[in-house]
């Protein structure tokens, strides 16, 4: 049995204070997750949302992982390789953009097999939408405590 993950992102400017969310279902089981950062982008919480999201699993897995973003998605089944034997560099020969976290997205997408899928945003998903909640929530609860 896969464990399905729903992953968002959100931030309030960008940059700005960012928030990520992510729900793990296993079965019958689900586990909600999420966190906020002060000042970020995002990319960088939808990076977040995932990581977070493979990190929580205690075992290798087989991963239906969903995502609204692209970036994400793409940067992770397409360029990850491409970057990682230039050095972590783009074509343009700059370093490529949140490098730290895609080098920690690259080390759990080896540990776990992970199938990538792509839903569009605010498009009625339900667990898109609920990881979207959950990305808010965290930004809100920040917000509140300063």
């Amino acid at each position: 049995m896969k464990t399905e993950i729903f992953t968002d992102g959100a931030c309030r400017g960008n940059p700005g204070p960012g928030g990520w969310g992510a729900i793990l279902r296993y079965g019958h089981t689900e586990k909600r997750l999420n966190g906020s950062a002060a000042d970020t982008t995002n990319n960088r919480m939808e990076l977040l949302a995932a990581i977070e999201a493979l990190a929580a699993l205690t075992r290798p897995s087989q991963v239906q992982l969903t995502t609204d973003s692209k970036y994400v998605q793409d940067g992770i089944t397409k360029w990850v390789a491409k970057w990682k034997l230039n050095g972590w560099e783009t074509s343009n020969k700059q370093v490529v953009k949140n490098k730290d976290l895609w080098e920690r997205l690259d080390r759990l997408a080896m540990i776990h097999t992970v199938d990538w899928h792509w839903v569009k945003g605010h498009s009625g998903h339900k667990d898109n939408e609920l990881a979207d909640q959950l990305a808010n929530a965290a930004i809100d609860k920040m917000m509140d405590e300063r």
